[in-house]
This record gives C-alpha cells, structure tokens and sequence, in this order.
C-alpha cells in the first residue's frame, strides 16, 4: 500500500475530487488539503441561482464541509489556509494562516495545485467602489447579496456576456431588478457562432434587458448618498457615448489562470499564461500536478493548447491526477469543451468547434442548420429545437454543433459530444438509433435530420447556400419562397424573392427562367429541399438556402 504523502492546494471541482480519488485507491496515503477561503466544495456553478431565488437554501451550494471530508475521506482539510511559497528543492510548502498570519512548513511526495482561476478586472478608472462586485465563491456571492439588501437596488448593470454574465443577468431580472447588459464583442456567449447568438439576443431584449452589444465600459464615477440606508449609485460611461446610472455593477468579462504560485516556484506556464502540463497532469515539475482552471488544456481536435475553464474537466482531471500520484499512468484525453447555458426560457449549448475557430485553424468546413421538433410535434408541448451541425468537407468528420431552445437542448448536444469523442462523420450520424415516444423524441430526431442533410451534400444530392451569402447574390439569382402565401404574407420575406408555394411548383416551372441560378428557401429548410431535387431533376440550376428563412431572419 502507498505511504505517499500527497498535499493539494484548492478544493472545489479538480482539488476536491483529487483527494476523494487518492483516499479510494490508497487507505495509508497521507492526504492534507490547504483552502485559502473558508469553504473546501462548494457549488460555483449554483452561485448566480441563489443570487436570484431560484437555488433558495445557500447551504444546498455547500457540497463538502472539513469535518465531512475528514469523516468520509479521512482526508486533513484546512480551510482558511493559503499556500504562499513551494520550496520544490525540500519539498515543501509554506502555508499562512489567513485568520492570524501565522506561517508553516509542510512537507509533500507529491504536490497538486489547482487554485483555479481570477476575475478578470480590467484597469478602468474608477472600479474600486463599494457598489462593484465580482463572482468566483460563496464569499463573493454573500457580498453581492448583501449590496442588494441594504441598498435595494432598482438597476443594475452587468459588464460581460459570457457564462457568469448572463446567468447574473438573469439573477436580477428573477428579483426584479432592471438590467442592462453590456457586452465589448457583438455577441454574448462566444461559444456559439453569431447566427446562433442572435436567438439569444432576441430573448434578453424580449425581457427587457437593455442590452449593449460592441460597446466597452470606459469609466466609473462613484456618487455616495444622501439617503440614510443607501450607499449611493455609478455613473457608468460607455465607448458609445451612453453614460448608464446604476447601482450595483458585476464584472464579469472573463477569467484568468491563478498562477502566481507557479510562476514563483518557477513552473513552466503555456503559451496562453495557463501552467503548462503534460497528459499525466504533471507540470515541468515531475512530483509536481495542477488540474482545472489554473491549467492549460490540451484540445481534444487540434492536440494544441486550450483555455477552458469547465468544472467537467476539472474534475477529470483532479481524478486522472491522483491516480498518477499514486502511480499509476492515466492519460488525459482532451478537452472538447461541451457547455450549455440558461437564458430565461432558453437553452444554449455548444460542443467542439465553432466557425470562429476553425477559420482560425484555416480547417475546411461546412455547416447545416436544422430546425426541429423536440418531440414528436403532435404531442403536447412541443418546443423547436435548432441545431448547428459543421463537419469537415472532406471526410465528413463531424466537428461541432450548437444548439438552442427551451426543451432537449441538453441531450442533442451530449449525442453529438459523445460522436465527436469517437471521431464519427456524419454518414454514421445518420445510424444513431435515438430514445423514440411521442413524449420524448421523433422517429428522426433532430440529430438525424442534420446528419441526412450534412450527407446530403457530401453526396452532391444538395447543394446550400448560406444566409451570408444571400445579400450578395450576383445578378443571374433568383429567390424563390416555396412558402405558403400566407407565410410569405404575415411572416415577411427576403427583399426581392417570388413565391410560389411548394404545393404549385411542379405546375408553374414554366414561370422559372432557365438561365438563372434559383435560389430555394421555405421557412426552416425541409420543403426548400423537396423543392430544389424538383428544380434540379427537371433541369434547373438551384441551390436551397440552409437552415430557411428563420435563420435568414435571426442572422439579420
């Protein structure tokens, strides 16, 4: 049995599920866990949830207390406990007191850091005051939530729209707070491609956000009050010229890696500023592990380094990390960075590549759009569920997809992730045999739908065109709507096309001019294709336009 004696430094996602893996594999192990915050497990993702109500009981985000770990895991936790130097000569480290600044030497076998990852704060004049706030943990948490008690704010402004961004965002719209969100890019939720973010913008202005996209927070001016009770408000000035009055201000533009341990210890660190680490968790230091946020991951595709900050791989990674630690020779395979995201009554959720990162890894490519039923559409309670499917144009490997509704989002997603990770192509995508009740699915789902259309075109049986493409069209298109009047009517249309129903087509071919390139779309994409084989079968050059009017119409 292993004597190692095994120090970790942070809790939470990858730190925790270290030590509870090393006690599993090793009862003689000495295992000793330095927290600097009060809190050894808790629940960081839940955090903006109890912010707005939704989570009500704070403890249910306390996953693991020191006297719990010790009972279960036999494992030394000491909170309040921050690790300041590691002396890699000795081994040891040295850990201050964060309650009397007192100082410690501890020894180690085997060290494992995973102190996570900062807020990112960026330098703008004025951002030390009392009403601006940050979320990393629970201490962070109770803070934003006693601003919001004593001074009872009736708006308040998030800078960031990512992750942290928008679920806080959400959080003060579920209490009643008016909210605007403002954002340096021209989309929130970098990981999914622009065309798919514009759902969600429709969705957050829907609700009343007031939502501030390509726009940068240039200063803050704090005004104390008068009021007896109340801390004041912000003048928030904006690169737009909008200056926005609020009194309460989350940042929440990103995170960086927390190395100034490593750096002092004189760990290697990446080429992204994340500790450098090879498959085996170990830094340029052999007895020497970091896992989660602190790392830089290796990406599942391309083999090269990766910022992802996801609570999944981090937990793999502390579990693949004490196994080694106690000798063993677990590999980690990658990080794919599958991620999903509530927005009000929306879901998002991304896995693999997006356009942004394949054109920067000059990777060729091609997309579909798809957008289906998240069961069969008869049974009640059918929502829509669209879906971006890209795969490479060559092999057809798929590469990534996102998707986006209220219902199934979650599990169209984790089917792809799993294809993915086994480096299936689309042609097989087709086979999935997927879960089939009228409650729960269709008979093709909407996975199937994407990957007969992805091998549609490989076949050459389809040919698309793009809603980017659309507003430069060259003088010999022509843009046919094979909708139903009505729809062409009450739902508007792309400036300039015909319509000519789907139903009527095979009838009025003679209406189509033959020395014109008839571009196809219907509403979603399904009778834009019956009605390109039609054209093409009877001699036309046609091409139907991916993913139909709806994505047409969000992209714009």
């Amino acid at each position: 049995m292993s004597t190692e004696k095994i120090v970790i430094v942070g809790g939470v996602a990858g730190g925790a599920s270290a030590a509870a893996r090393a006690r599993r594999l090793s009862e003689s192990a000495e295992i000793i866990l330095f927290e600097r915050g009060p809190y050894i497990s808790f629940a960081n993702c839940g955090l903006p949830y109890h912010i707005g109500g939704e989570i009500e009981e704070r403890d249910a985000l306390l996953l693991q207390t020191p006297d719990s770990f010790l009972n279960r895991f036999n494992v030394d936790v000491r909170v309040h406990s921050e690790v300041v130097r590691i002396n890699r000569q000795d081994k040891t480290v040295t850990v201050r007191n964060c309650l009397d600044q007192s100082e410690s030497i501890e020894s180690y076998d085997k060290l494992l850091l995973s102190p996570g990852a900062a807020p990112v704060i960026p330098p703008i004049d004025g951002i030390e005051n009392p009403l601006t706030f940050s979320l990393r943990n629970v201490p962070d948490m109770d803070n934003i939530l006693n601003a919001i008690a004593e001074n009872k704010p009736e708006h308040a402004t998030v800078i960031g729209g990512g992750f942290i961004g928008l679920e806080m965002m959400e959080a003060f719209h579920h209490r009643g707070i008016k909210t605007s969100l403002v954002e340096l890019s021209n989309q929130v939720m970098a990981p999914v491609d622009p065309e798919i973010a514009a759902f969600l913008h429709q969705e957050i202005v829907d609700k009343g956000i007031d939502l501030k996209l390509g726009v940068a927070l240039e200063s803050i001016q704090f005004h104390p009050s008068t009021t007896e009770g109340k801390t004041g408000h912000l003048s928030l000035m904006l690169s737009n010229g909008d200056t926005i009055k609020t009194e309460l201000l989350i940042m929440a533009v990103g995170v960086r890696p927390e190395t100034t341990l490593a750096c002092e210890a004189e760990l290697a660190l990446g080429p992204l500023g994340g500790i450098a680490t090879n498959a085996y968790m170990q830094t340029s230091d052999p007895d020497i592990y970091a896992v989660g946020d602190a790392i830089e991951d290796s990406d599942f595709m391309t083999g090269k380094p990766a910022l992802v900050p996801l609570a999944g791989p981090a937990n793999r990674q502390g579990r693949i990390a004490a196994d080694n630690m106690l000798g063993r020779h677990e590999a980690y395979q990658g990080t794919q960075g599958t991620a999903i995201c509530k927005v009000f009554d929306l879901a998002v959720a991304a896995t693999g590549k997006n356009e942004k990162a394949l054109k920067r890894e000059e990777i060729d490519y091609e997309k579909v759009y798809v957008h289906g039923a998240s069961h069969a559409s008869y049974y009640p309670g059918s929502e829509t569920v669209s879906l971006k499917l890209i795969f490479d144009r060559a092999t057809g490997k798929v590469l990534g997809a996102q998707a986006l509704g209220k219902e199934g989002i979650d599990k169209r997603i984790d089917v792809i992730a799993v294809a993915i990770r086994a480096g299936m192509t689309v042609e097989q995508l087709q086979h999935l045999e997927l879960t089939y009740a009228p409650p729960f699915g269709s008979a093709k789902d909407v996975i199937n739908q994407a990957a007969f259309v992805a091998t549609n075109i490989l076949k050459d049986d389809l040919t698309i065109i793009h809603y980017d493409a659309i507003d430069r069209l060259p003088e010999h298109s022509l843009l046919l709507d094979v909708r139903n009047p009505e729809e062409f009517a009450e739902q508007g249309a792309i400036p300039g096309a015909v319509n000519i129903p789907l139903d009527q087509l095979r009838g009025r071919q003679e209406e189509l001019p033959r020395d014109k390139r008839i571009i196809v779309y219907c509403q979603v994409g399904l009778r834009g294709y019956v009605a390109f084989r039609q054209l093409v079968n009877n001699g036309f050059k046609a091409a139907n336009l991916a993913g139909g009017y709806k994505t047409w119409l969000m992209a714009h």
